[in-house]
This record gives structure tokens, sequence and C-alpha cells, in this order.
């Protein structure tokens, strides 16, 4: 097999890998038990600097997977094209429609502040909670999946600050819409077993806290139009790599 034949195999291989990634939390903050999360305001210029950096460099990447694929001899094995579909679909290459589900989180109003114990911080929906929300949501069987209309994908990674939440460099505010589509069945299922999920339902019945959670015949998602921000592993510099 020649060098560009190899070449263009590592690229797909690379992009297929990123699409079969069916959790969209693994770039999130570490999972905890309080609901309180850190205050990352100072994220947000910095990340959405970088989102028209990652496009660009998208980019350029997509023409050079277009011209190593075309260097592909004819002979050469190709995927299943029902695999390469599916894996568009997971990594968000694809528009897709289909019944669902939509789960609205919403901060609880001013007025709770006056219940006994409750601090301000109490009242807003946390990174935590849509985190929560979000894996309970994958791991009940989604197969496509919306944050605020952004299209979430396995490079995915969102930060809240006081109510804000920052997504793909974007902006948002609650209420904090999630649409998914899957079974809705399964997608109901998986919420209500989830600890975190039930964690935040305590909070609405104690203060206010919103969430809603609507069957969806019809769900149209786009596809996810940013840069896939893929990394590699590299040596040190100045280790012996044929020590």
């Amino acid at each position: 097999m020649s060098p560009r034949i190899r070449s263009a195999i590592s690229v797909a291989g690379v992009l297929a890998l990123s699409g079969v990634l069916f959790t969209a939390s693994a770039q999130l903050a570490d999972e905890r038990d309080s609901r309180h999360g850190d205050d990352l305001a100072s994220v947000i210029a910095a990340e959405s600097a970088r989102v028209e950096e990652l496009s660009e460099q998208a980019s350029r990447l997509d023409e050079e997977v277009d011209r190593l694929g075309d260097a592909v001899d004819v002979d050469a094995p190709r995927r299943d094209p029902a695999l390469r579909a599916q894996e568009a679909v997971v990594s968000g290459a694809w528009p897709v429609s289909g019944r669902g589900l939509s789960v609205a989180l919403e901060d609880a109003p001013s007025s709770s502040l006056e219940i006994p114990d409750v601090r301000p911080d109490d009242l807003v929906v946390h990174q935590q909670d849509v985190q929560h929300v979000v894996n309970a949501l994958w791991a009940g069987g989604a197969e496509a999946m919306t944050l605020q209309g952004e299209r979430v994908t396995s490079t995915s990674a969102f930060r809240c600050s006081g109510n804000i939440l920052l997504l793909h460099g974007k902006v948002f505010s609650p209420p904090y819409v999630i649409e998914v589509i899957g079974e809705p069945d399964d997608l109901r299922a998986a919420l209500e077993a989830s600890p975190g999920v039930a964690t935040y339902k305590q909070y609405v019945d104690w203060i206010g806290l919103g969430y809603q959670v609507q069957e969806l015949d019809g769900v149209e998602m786009p596809a996810y139009t940013g840069g896939q921000e893929l990394q590699h592993a590299t040596v040190p510099e100045g280790t012996d790599v044929f020590s």
C-alpha cells in the first residue's frame, strides 16, 4: 500500500473514530454530588475566539481529506455505506429528523429566596444539571441531540457560569432546552433512572427550578457546522523513542 493510500485511510479512520463516541460529555467537568459549579466567566472570551480559529482549521482539514480520498486507488477497500451513514449521524455531520423528547431546564423564581436556608446559587441551573440530563439521554439510546438548537457531537463541551451557558463559542441563557431523537419511552426511563436528574428534581420540588419533559413527534436537527477538535498524543521533547 502506498504512503498516500495509508494517509488517506488514517484520516478516514480518525474521523470514523470520532463519530462513534456516543457520549457528549467526555470533555465536560467531573461529575460531583454538589449542584454548585465554579465561576467560569473568564473562559467565554477565549473560547469564542477559538471557535473561529477551529472552524478555519476544520475547513482546511476537510479539503485535505477530500484530496487524500481522491488519491486512493479504486481497488482500495471501501467501508460499508450504511456504517458511514450511521457514523455521520452520530458525529453530527448529517441533518436528521425523527421522534424524540424535549427537556427544558429553567432557573427558579427569585421569590424562592424567602424559603429558609435557600441561597441565590440554589436558584440557578448549573452545568452539572445539564450534564446529568445529557448523559441520561445518551444512555437512553439517543441517536442525535441538540442543546439550545446547537447540534451536540462527540467533541462538544459546554460550560456554565452563573446563569449563562457557553457552547461552541456561543452564549445562551435559560431556559436550557435539550432536544433528542430516539425512542421516547426509553429516553424517559433513562431520565427517571439517573441519580443526578433525581437530585435536580428534588430542587424542583423544593424551590421551583423548572423541569419539563415533552414528547415530540417530529424533530428536525441541523448538521453540526463547526470543527471537530481532534487531539493526538505526542512524544515529549528529548525522549529517545528507540530506547
